[in-house]
């Protein structure tokens, strides 16, 4: 049955595979999970590996496989509705120019608390977020036009560091919607984020376009303040953070932003 499945959604589903398996990454994919069914069904292949079945057959599925097998298509299914129940490996995200600063999960508060008069805008993402590929590009644009002494960009991938999911409240979890998140610093404090959290704990959908973070995160204001911060000379005062009006957050729900 946990071959079934797969090959039934195969066949289905052909003429959109035909399309992703041109590109590279999708044709690796498919042909490493052809591989593993060859080397676990085919002997004499299959007559060196080891097996937990009950009959000592090593070449059919044991218990624990059917179970990974099945766990791994349902969240295929969540994620990815497109690929059905073959799994298939993730385009790379956004290779290009930018000036982000990558952290993990001990860097990130050092770099916070080192200087409190630089700003810091944080993308908290995860490799595996369809979201989270399609904004990277905009993100790293983004660092590219507003980088500067005094404003910084940086990123950290709560899915590999889940210490740092849990300081800074980013719910991690396959139907979550806090992927990615953008909390801006200030001072080593959270100044703002989106999206937002309501008072039950949901995330307000907003939608993360270069237009949307410019004003809500109030970038030409930031720029011209580290502009002026970088003028001035290391004699200045640190300054007390000045964030950008936080948008009030109703428990109802909230409508899409335009």
């Amino acid at each position: 049955m946990a071959v079934l499945a797969p090959l039934i959604a195969l066949v289905y589903s052909v003429p959109r595979l035909s399309r992703w398996l041109a590109q590279p990454y999708y044709l690796l994919s498919a042909l490493l999970s052809a591989a593993f069914l060859l080397v676990r069904k085919l002997p004499p292949l299959c007559h060196g590996l080891p097996t937990q079945r009950e009959d000592g057959n090593p070449c059919d599925f044991d218990w624990r496989e059917v179970e990974i097998l099945m766990f791994l298509s349902a969240i295929v299914m969540m994620k990815n509705r497109r690929s059905m129940f073959l799994m298939t490996c993730k385009p790379p995200l956004y290779m290009g120019p930018e000036y982000i600063k990558y952290f993990n999960d001990k860097t990130i508060d050092e770099e916070l608390e080192r200087d409190k008069r630089v700003t810091w805008i944080v993308e908290f993402f995860a490799n595996w977020s369809n979201d989270c590929q399609s904004f990277a590009p905009i993100y790293a644009d983004l660092s590219l036009k507003y980088n500067r002494t005094g404003l910084n960009f940086g990123k950290v991938d709560v899915g590999r560091y889940t210490d740092v999911s849990t300081r800074y409240k980013v719910n991690t979890s396959p139907l979550t919607k806090q992927l990615p998140t953008l909390i801006l610093f200030q001072g080593g404090k959270e100044v703002m984020r989106r999206p937002q959290i309501d008072k039950k704990g949901r995330a307000v959908s907003w939608t993360f376009s270069e237009e949307n973070v410019i004003r809500e995160f109030n970038l030409n204001e930031l720029y011209q303040r580290a502009k002026k911060l970088s003028k001035a000379g290391d004699n200045i005062p640190e300054e007390q953070p000045v964030a950008p009006t936080p948008t009030r957050v109703s428990d109802g729900e909230s409508k899409k932003d335009k």
